[in-house]
């Protein structure tokens, strides 16, 4: 199986494609849009801010690519911040639109929940995946409940049926896997989530497979 890694310059891309790499899959990072359409399937990375990287996607008109392949279906899935991209706005820095993928929209962590409690922002460590959904590529059990997650921004204001897994964070619901049709995200890691990582990446991977 080939998976696309698209490169805009905004993303972890060395431990990505070494996980992908781990599961068999033949990975080409690239922005050529006529190398992405060989893959069958393409992941969206992502570290930064958000404005950055959405203006990095305008520059190189990547985000028009991904809007294609979003209407042809293709299997796509972002990652930390290439999850955030494919919502509708994020209001990181100044206000920005995303891809639309995912209602939705992307806020900062406040640091103090409505109890009045203070909380570490960024939201950084090992926290309980909560499944709520089960999309056709997670059916199984999991083999363990944890993943990594690094990020100071969350989505907000999503679609229930939208969202597949969370987590909570001193009370706060943090969406951490979404999906609609062939889009998926992950807000955390999973090439740095241990077990429960490696299975999630190899289970969408048989989704992709599938298709």
């Amino acid at each position: 199986m080939k998976i696309g890694v698209i490169d805009y310059g905004m993303g972890n891309l060395f431990s990505v494609e070494q996980a992908l790499k781990r599961q068999g899959c033949e990975v080409i990072v690239t922005a050529d849009e006529s190398v992405l359409d060989t893959a069958d399937a393409l992941l969206l990375p992502g570290v930064g801010a958000f404005p950055d990287a959405r203006k990095r996607l305008a520059e190189t008109k990547l985000d028009y690519y991904l809007q294609k392949a979003q209407r042809e279906n293709r299997p796509l899935l972002g990652i930390c911040l290439g999850m955030q991209l494919l919502f509708e706005e994020s209001n990181e820095v100044t206000p920005t639109k995303g891809l639309g993928f995912f209602k939705g929209r992307i806020q900062q962590f406040s640091g103090m929940n409505e109890e009045g409690q203070a909380y570490r922002v960024p939201h950084m460590g090992w926290n309980e995946l909560i499944i709520s959904n089960h999309p056709v590529w997670l059916q199984q059990e999991a083999p363990a409940k944890h993943v990594y997650f690094v990020h100071s921004f969350y989505a907000t204001d999503i679609e229930e049926a939208e969202l597949v897994a969370y987590a909570d964070y001193y009370g706060i619901r943090v969406p951490g896997i979404v999906a609609n049709g062939s889009v998926t995200g992950m807000q955390f890691h999973p090439e740095k989530s241990g077990a429960l990582g490696v299975y999630l990446l190899e289970q969408w991977l048989k989704g992709v497979k599938a298709c």
